[in-house]
């Protein structure tokens, strides 16, 4: 009986001793530190798996035949890559001028982009007018209109009247005039430089447009990269505003030459238009892959009011 006695207290003991050190584990900082960066990185991989599986299904298929793209069970590695889709791919219809088309028309409207709205984000953080809040409440309250109620209206506008059928004005020329989301992104980027630059250089003479030019730019290239990262992906990829406005087959950019592929009666050839659909986006993900460090520090920036 002393024995058991002994042994029970010996096991109290190791089962207090072993929660205690359970509890000053769980309460020390650098466990809850390891915990949460542990699960953060399950998280992240999670999912980055499930955003990579389109893309590992773009892979595989454009590496197929046109009969093995419908094999079930789907075979993710096929036996022999067909590497010469991506140049029957390419030149199955005029790819180097769509290339050529949507650089021109994606590069001109992120310029548009960046002079327009650069310059009312300047009116709305650093100048004062009567109504400006009032002015600048409107311009963001256009972001709750959908797109799909101003196309009629445009469409009109560009082709009837202004008779801007079958060319790049449309796409190109609104960039000009601003974008509501572009817009307060570099407002609150603005909102966070110390206003006594401004006092300092009105003293020296200089106007309000110097200011913006010579002073705000160039203190602005984080902000700018980010805009100009997104304004030249978005237009790069748009397809419903050239669908509208492009008729002509020489003046079709990327988004329209990838539809070319569809051919409902004959079978669309789904291996070329995978690989076709890699290298539209391959300048994309390189433009990214150098430029993700300005991308990320514009984006940080601009959510930060000092």
């Amino acid at each position: 009986m002393a024995e058991l006695t002994k042994r029970a207290a010996i096991w109290r003991v190791t089962v207090d001793s072993f929660w205690e050190r359970t509890r000053r584990l769980l309460s020390s900082h650098s466990f809850r530190q390891r915990m949460l960066t542990t699960i953060s990185t399950i998280i992240v991989s999670v999912g980055s798996l499930v955003i990579l599986f389109p893309v590992a299904w773009m892979v595989s298929t454009s590496l197929k035949t046109k009969f093995g793209v419908y094999k079930m069970p789907p075979q993710w590695i096929p036996p022999q890559p067909q590497w010469h889709n991506y140049v029957d791919a390419l030149t199955f219809n005029p790819f180097h001028v769509f290339i050529r088309n949507t650089i021109f028309f994606a590069g001109s409207a992120m310029i548009g982009e960046l002079i327009s709205c650069s310059f009312i984000a300047y009116g709305f953080a650093r100048l004062r007018a009567p109504i400006r809040d009032l002015l600048f409440v409107i311009v963001l309250a256009t972001m709750m209109l959908p797109s799909q109620v101003t196309i009629i209206p445009q469409y009109i506008l560009f082709v009837k009247y202004l008779r801007w059928g079958d060319s790049y004005k449309p796409l190109i020329v609104p960039a000009f005039f601003g974008s509501a989301y572009v817009i307060f992104l570099l407002r609150q980027f603005y909102m966070t430089l110390p206003r006594e630059m401004d006092e300092s250089a009105k003293i020296d003479g200089c106007n309000p447009f110097g200011i913006w030019w010579r002073i705000i730019l160039p203190l602005s290239k984080p902000a700018l990269g980010a805009v100009s990262i997104m304004a030249f992906m978005w237009h790069w990829n748009w397809f419903m505003g050239p669908l509208l406005y492009i008729d002509s087959n020489e003046k079709f950019p990327l988004s329209l030459g990838l539809s070319m592929f569809r051919a409902p009666f004959a079978g669309t050839p789904f291996h070329w238009l995978m690989a076709a659909s890699l290298v539209t986006v391959l300048p994309c993900v390189i433009i990214f892959f150098f430029t993700q460090r300005y991308f990320i520090q514009g984006i940080v920036i601009t959510g930060v009011k000092g």
